[in-house]
């Protein structure tokens, strides 16, 4: 098997995101395929997770492999140890790494270093797996990509950054509404426009949610304050409170728009205190979804 490691939506090809998806919806309740039958797989987390974690740890049981947790406090990841030397390590007992870090950085060395493949879990610049099992959340509900529009509602964050990614690679129009100094940065608007250029998808980037959310087949948000930025609370939720996802906003969207969130959600900022309840959320579908596509994505790296 060849090594391949996944840092970014931009470690596949559009094709193969089309694929990963229609095998994911597949093969849900489908036998699955033992490849990791005598085979480690590595949890190395700087972060902590509810559904990263579960859903990871789920999908290498269900195929037959050992997961093995492994906590900040174990590892001290470019602390304690330096990172070359964890990738040199871990690759000596296990054949994968699946790794949630503060710094992309700290990803690119382990893959650099490591002899077994490294899967993003979650990095300051990228979270791949939560795009692509969106997207597998939003072909069930609306049966296609193309034509749609993601009205993304906050900060240009890690998850917008993948979201953009996965959207313009298959077809569905990204809209994002953030204030100016916390929009996408232009570095992922580079490649994610290359990609929308062949999809036919459309990328804008707004200042104002109701621009933004005006006849959307799906609105998306996710936390203003992300792990690590806690020293900025108080200054994000001032910059993003009209940004909040609320009934008046929703009214923009199409009358069978759906509402995703990563989790966990804050509950009275992006969200409105109960939008979930009365609105059409499929955000436990996403939640449920990352096991099935992470499945997929590891048969894919070990068949």
């Amino acid at each position: 098997m060849a090594k391949r490691d996944i840092l970014s939506v931009a470690d596949f090809t559009p094709d193969e995101v089309e694929k990963l998806v229609q095998q994911t919806v597949k093969t849900k309740k489908d036998k699955w395929p033992q490849v990791l039958a005598g085979k480690n797989i590595a949890l190395l987390f700087e972060k902590p997770s509810l559904r990263t974690k579960m859903s990871f740890d789920l999908a290498v049981r269900q195929l037959g492999g050992y997961a093995i947790y492994m906590s900040p406090d174990e590892v001290g990841l470019g602390t304690r140890e330096a990172v070359p030397d964890v990738a040199h390590v871990l690759s000596r007992y296990v054949q994968g790494i699946v790794a949630r870090t503060f710094a992309h950085k700290s990803l690119e060395t382990l893959a650099a270093y490591s002899t077994v493949p490294v899967i993003n879990a979650l990095s300051d610049h990228e979270h791949p797996c939560q795009a692509l099992a969106d997207l597998v959340t939003i072909f069930e509900k609306k049966g296609k990509f193309k034509g749609l529009t993601l009205a993304y509602m906050g900060d240009g964050n890690n998850v917008a950054n993948s979201l953009l990614l996965a959207c313009s690679m298959v077809g569905i129009n990204f809209l994002i509404a953030s204030p100016e100094d916390y929009s996408l940065k232009d570095n992922v608007l580079k490649v994610a426009n290359k990609y929308a250029e062949q999809s036919g998808s459309q990328i804008m980037l707004l200042e104002e949610p109701a621009m933004a959310a005006k006849d959307a087949d799906i609105i998306y948000t996710d936390v203003w304050t992300s792990m690590g930025q806690e020293a900025e609370h108080e200054q994000r939720c001032i910059a993003f409170a009209k940004y909040q996802v609320d009934d008046k906003l929703i009214s923009y969207a199409k009358k069978d728009a759906i509402l995703m969130h990563p989790l966990p959600a804050h509950h009275g900022e992006e969200v409105e205190v109960g939008i979930i309840d009365r609105f059409r959320s499929v955000i436990f579908d996403q939640a449920e979804n990352r096991l099935h596509f992470q499945r997929t994505l590891l048969a894919e790296l070990y068949k």
